[in-house]
């Protein structure tokens, strides 16, 4: 007999899942029972949040989903923090969890690992969250979970399984893979109109989120027919390469930005919530457009959320720009859009910081392809504004949408996993890589040469900041510092302290030859020097 854990990684492997994180449990060990008979990759993290980060880290640097088996009642609450920040991020994630048997099902009756109701607690943090009642239905269920990541906003999707539904047969089964239905296209009404306008328009501008990602090649080509400069968020850094002319990088929380989106006479946004962390992290209340606002999104209900727009085109990104690429021609030379662009790079730069400037000069220098995972810690906050790559996927961080702590380190694994070619940096503060320090033992286990660097500031340094800003007593932010080195070399990683520049270049490099994990200790006195530091009202808000 094949039961349904058995069938159910057959059908995995069937979609292209390559890799499922998971810390086995008593209620989840018959989910292993066939995964010797299939090529998926087992990666077994220390906490079930390293999991949910491990798979974020692993679909945003290479686009593709990974699976995270997790068990019933703390596995599912211990994850539902990481699977938070992909909602906020639309990272697709498939999160698969046993639940107790089905007739102890809301009794309450005191189970191992019981929860009254899992599947409501996890629903808040996922796109849907369904419990499996019966083997014949997990083929739909699962089709319907791809379906998600295929053709709508995605984001992680939850299915819980009772454990007798686990261990019952399913030999029946067809695991075919369902014919999966394509992301939705523009209407042929709203194309027409967004040509007229554009056609019409003299100071274009097009603003990009996350959803813009895989239509790199589209946005580019469009945006060079429009001539017009391009502003992104943090999640599509790279879409429009920075060394582009059109490319303006930056903040659109950035008062330049935000005056290029009042001059602008028409805005196309595409695949961005205009959302506080984004457009407003400085809190100067909601971003103005006063032109004609155009925006392209996947979800229907995003379209209609933070901002009003004039036209609203309900569609998967790649399509609609096709569309309007098609209607138009690459402009004759002598239009303004590079001049428009370069004055906002301008503005944005002269709030930058020469001891920041030089840390992430020294890291692309040293690692040209780099991709970074950041946490919330001061050279991240200053990367949100002021670093820029020349592709998609090579940046992404935790510290704006749902913001959570301990993210880097487990994301950088799962990043490394899917790009094993690439060097990879897990970024993290002092006080963040005490969330998820443990998953470095993981990493040593996988034999991943990933690079975690750590920001040492003995605290929460920013936190600490903001008290003393506001004049707030400072509790809580002096914590116990621990030895970083002495803690990589327990887990099996090589540790080593970098003291300035040439020291972190030649350690970055070195770490890339390794076959084990790397941790760079960097003091943040060496490379900042808070009398010298950049207090523009760009850094300084975001000191929070």
């Amino acid at each position: 007999m094949a039961t349904c854990g058995e069938v159910l990684v057959k059908i995995l492997q069937n979609y292209g899942i390559d890799t499922i994180f998971g810390i086995p449990g008593v209620h989840t060990v018959e989910l292993y029972r066939g995964l010797e008979e299939v090529s998926i990759k087992h990666v077994t993290p220390r906490h079930e949040q390293g999991a949910g980060f491990m798979a974020d880290g692993y679909a945003r640097s290479s686009g593709k989903v990974a699976a995270c088996f997790i068990i019933t009642g703390p596995g599912m609450t211990n994850i539902a923090t990481a699977m938070g920040q992909a909602l906020a991020d639309s990272i697709p994630m498939l999160v698969i969890s046993s639940v107790n048997r089905t007739h102890q099902l809301g009794l309450g009756e005191g189970h191992l690992h019981e929860m009254p109701a899992q599947r409501n607690l996890v629903a808040g943090v996922a796109r849907f969250s369904h419990t499996l009642l019966r083997a014949d239905e997990l083929p739909m269920v699962l089709a319907h979970a791809f379906a998600v990541f295929n053709s709508e906003r995605p984001g992680p999707v939850h299915i819980e399984i009772p454990i007798d539904v686990i261990q019952s047969s399913a030999d029946h089964l067809d695991i075919t893979p369902f014919a999966l239905p394509s992301a939705p296209g523009p209407s042929a009404q709203a194309i027409t109109s967004c040509i007229e306008w554009l056609k019409n328009a003299r100071q274009p501008l097009i603003a990009i989120g996350g959803g813009s990602i895989k239509a790199a090649n589209d946005v580019i080509e469009l945006a060079e027919k429009l001539d017009a400069p391009v502003i992104n968020t943090v999640n599509a850094k790279g879409v429009l390469p920075y060394s582009h002319p059109l490319a303006v990088g930056g903040s659109s929380s950035c008062p330049a930005v935000r005056n290029a989106l009042q001059a602008a006479d028409v805005v196309l946004a595409i695949g961005t919530e205009f959302g506080e962390t984004d457009y407003d992290y400085f809190f100067e209340g909601r971003v103005e457009i006063k032109g004609k606002l155009i925006r392209i999104d996947i979800d229907s209900s995003q379209l209609i959320r933070n901002i009003r727009s004039d036209l609203a085109i309900c569609s998967d990104a790649s399509q609609a720009l096709q569309a309007l690429n098609r209607f138009f021609d690459r402009p004759a030379s002598g239009g303004t859009g590079a001049v428009r662009a370069k004055k906002i790079r301008d503005e944005l730069q002269a709030t930058r910081d020469t001891g920041y400037e030089k840390f992430f000069e020294a890291i692309q220098t040293a690692l040209p392809d780099v991709i970074i995972a950041g946490d919330s810690t001061q050279p991240i906050y200053y990367a949100w504004l002021h670093y820029e790559t020349e592709k998609p996927r090579r940046y992404f961080h935790s510290a704006s949408g749902f913001g959570t702590l301990g993210y880097a380190i487990p994301a950088a694994i799962g990043a490394k996993l899917a790009m094993p070619e690439s060097p990879v940096i897990g970024m993290i503060g002092d006080g963040a890589a005490q969330f998820t320090i443990g998953e470095m033992a993981a990493a040593v286990e996988a034999k991943l040469p990933v690079i975690f660097l750590v920001w040492n500031n003995n605290g929460y340094g920013e936190i600490k900041r903001f008290m003393e800003e506001g004049d707030i007593p400072q509790i809580g932010v002096d914590i116990y510092t621990p030895d970083f080195i002495g803690l990589g070399e327990a887990f099996g990683c090589n540790a080593v302290v970098a003291n300035d520049i040439n020291q972190l270049k030649k350690e970055l490099v070195a770490a890339t030859t390794r076959r084990l994990p790397t941790v760079i200790e960097v003091k943040q006195h060496h490379f900042i020097d808070s009398k010298k530091e950049n207090k523009g009202p760009e850094i300084r808000a975001l000191n929070l």
